[in-house]
């Protein structure tokens, strides 16, 4: 590839270009300095496109809808089985990479990369599954003779920015049920955490996808505005913070915009919990990937008659965990994605604990590098306890009615997963019934996520549904036939 030079870990490049209607764009003068996040040295350079590039890969998306949408089943299932065959060949290299520049600890990031494949094979194989309906429409003597009969259409031109706490798979639920349905995109990745993309984007390069169906392009924040406003653009899918998604609805005009937003999930372990296996899942869904994830556990709300047992084990469950070099195949907890972003949960639990809060463990910063806390007697108008952490920071609470907990947990703006351990399945039924969530895991923690399944939230995490399937239905409209 054009000005691509080689650095000392294997054959990771350390010049990426951008992609612009399917081809590489070396970089210019506009490059973005991207940081490995645990030695906070800069490891790659990647080009910058501006608003006139930006301009030019919408014209060339949506030039490309008629193309993609001929694109017969089979040969869109082609495309993504060739991707797959080439993320499986380059799964070492791509989990080194988000090792590096995501700060994910080695073995989470290997993770990241099974689940990149599971995305892209089942959107593979639901590509052969876009079916229609046949609607009886003689419901009346008025209408004797008429059938109807439905299929999907793609919408046209999508425009995705992806976050940067799961820079693979997440973009990966874009773009590969974009293919999967017949759209061209547009794609902005997370400028913290570009390159997995820029991977992604070689790999589609080397496809039969028609010229202009794809484009890949770290920018800056100001020429992103177009993925937003450019009414040519038929469809917006947004990853990240509820304040910026909701403001870019605001803007996005008539497209269909589709928001993953953020949560401070919350997970309740009832009296007859088995507490060992709920310790374990909750110290994994607090502090997995330093808890940067938006279906983190946050809130942990636990019966009076177990809290002080529960406390103890993820005290010490949690004090075990090993912090540091995420390349460490032994460390579970790696950096937070800045030194900003850890001094702003930092701030979070300082402020909680002057307000009356008992930190239990951690709560020490060095650099990137925040402590796995937990913290109880927080006040429900905290931010540690009502905004969305995104850390490796926890919350414990104890409660006495199942009923009130479920009403505990939906006094939060936010509602994006719950968890719930209980072996009553009345009560598992009540929460499902009750809890304001767009899903409800019993037996395991909010965290929990296949690939497949139906996954987003309501009120304030977010509008629509991510997973394959739910992608797919958003990427196309019913187009309906009726003959008499």
């Amino acid at each position: 590839m054009q000005g691509a030079s080689k650095t000392g870990n294997g054959d990771m490049m350390k010049q990426y270009p951008y992609f612009l209607a399917n081809r590489p764009v070396a970089a210019g003068q506009n490059k973005l300095a991207v940081k490995d996040k645990y030695t906070g040295e800069t490891f790659a350079e990647v080009a910058l496109a501006d608003a006139a590039a930006i301009g030019k890969a919408i014209s060339a998306a949506v030039a490309a809808e008629q193309a993609m949408a001929q694109m017969a089943p089979f040969e869109r299932r082609a495309v993504l089985e060739q991707a797959l065959s080439r993320i499986s060949e380059r799964r070492g290299e791509l989990a080194e990479l988000l090792c590096i520049e995501a700060g994910k600890p080695i073995n989470d990031a290997r993770g990241e990369v099974t689940r990149l494949i599971d995305t892209f094979r089942i959107a593979m194989e639901e590509t052969t599954r876009i079916g229609g309906e046949v609607l009886p429409l003689d419901i009346t003597p008025r209408t004797k003779g008429y059938r109807g009969f439905t299929k999907r259409v793609p919408v046209g031109a999508c425009s995705f920015i992806s976050p940067f706490n799961f820079p693979l798979n997440l973009t990966a639920h874009k773009i590969a049920p974009a293919i999967a349905a017949g759209c061209p995109f547009v794609l902005k990745p997370a400028s913290l955490t570009p390159i997995g993309a820029l991977v992604l984007g070689e790999i589609l390069a080397e496809t039969n996808l028609p010229l202009g169906a794809f484009s890949i392009l770290p920018c800056p924040r100001d020429a992103a505005d177009l993925f937003v406003t450019d009414e040519r653009i038929k469809l917006l899918s947004f990853t990240g913070s509820a304040e910026v998604g909701w403001k870019m609805k605001e803007r996005a005009g008539k497209k269909k915009v589709t928001l993953e937003l953020g949560g401070n999930a919350a997970v309740i372990v009832d009296a007859d919990a088995e507490i060992d296996h709920a310790v374990s899942r909750i110290v994994f869904g607090a502090f997995y990937q330093s808890g940067q994830s938006c279906i983190s556990v946050q809130r942990i709300l636990i019966h009076e008659s177990i809290y002080e047992k529960m406390r103890s084990h993820l005290v010490a469950a949690t004090a075990a965990l090993r912090a540091g070099n995420p390349h460490d195949e032994k460390v579970f907890v790696g950096p937070m994605i800045s030194e900003t972003e850890a001094k702003r949960l930092k701030y979070w639990i300082d402020e909680a604990h002057a307000g009356g809060a008992r930190i239990l463990c951690g709560g020490e910063l060095v650099g990137a590098m925040l402590e796995p806390t937990l913290v109880e007697d927080v006040k429900p108008e905290d931010k540690l306890y009502a905004e969305e952490a995104f850390g490796p920071a926890a919350v414990l609470e104890k409660f006495s009615d199942f009923d009130a907990a479920l009403e505990q947990v939906n006094r939060s703006r936010y509602g994006l997963q719950a968890g719930i351990f209980t072996r009553d399945i009345g009560k598992a039924m009540r929460a499902w019934d009750k809890l304001e969530v767009g899903g409800v895991v019993i037996g395991d923690v909010p965290s929990f996520r296949v690939d497949n399944m139906p996954y987003g939230g309501v009120k304030d995490s977010g509008l629509g549904r991510e997973g394959v399937r739910s992608a797919i239905e958003d990427m196309t409209e019913i187009r309906l036939l009726v003959i008499r």
